[in-house]
């Protein structure tokens, strides 16, 4: 498993743009906002163990080597974009109906 060892913080500007703040370690966030507890049930097992801080949401994975932290702000809106994306959806078609629809193109 790799090592987290860069503590990322995400928050809104002024303007409504994304700051993002990365740490060496994690003790210049907890100066700032209060610990208030431990993650004891990540999926990611890296994470178990890292501060649960006020204010903050996560600790969240971000790619192999990164722990992220979100103001709820930046969280909920990040979530509806997420939500409101669309993905493209592929149906599947058995043998038969692809059989019959070209069949009733070439009779047309």
């Amino acid at each position: 498993m790799a090592k987290k060892d860069t503590f990322r913080v995400v928050s809104r500007g002024k303007d409504g743009s994304l700051l993002i703040r990365d740490y060496a370690s994690c003790d210049p966030i907890i100066n700032v906002h209060a610990q208030v507890g431990t993650d004891d049930c990540s999926t990611d097992l890296d994470l178990r163990g890292m501060p649960i801080l006020r204010g903050l949401i996560g600790p969240m994975p971000e790619g192999k080597t990164i722990v992220r932290y979100e103001t709820p702000e930046v969280f909920e809106a990040l979530t509806k974009e997420w939500m409101a994306a669309k993905t493209k959806r592929r149906t599947r078609r058995s043998s038969a109906a692809v059989a019959a629809e070209a069949a009733q193109s070439a009779a047309s």
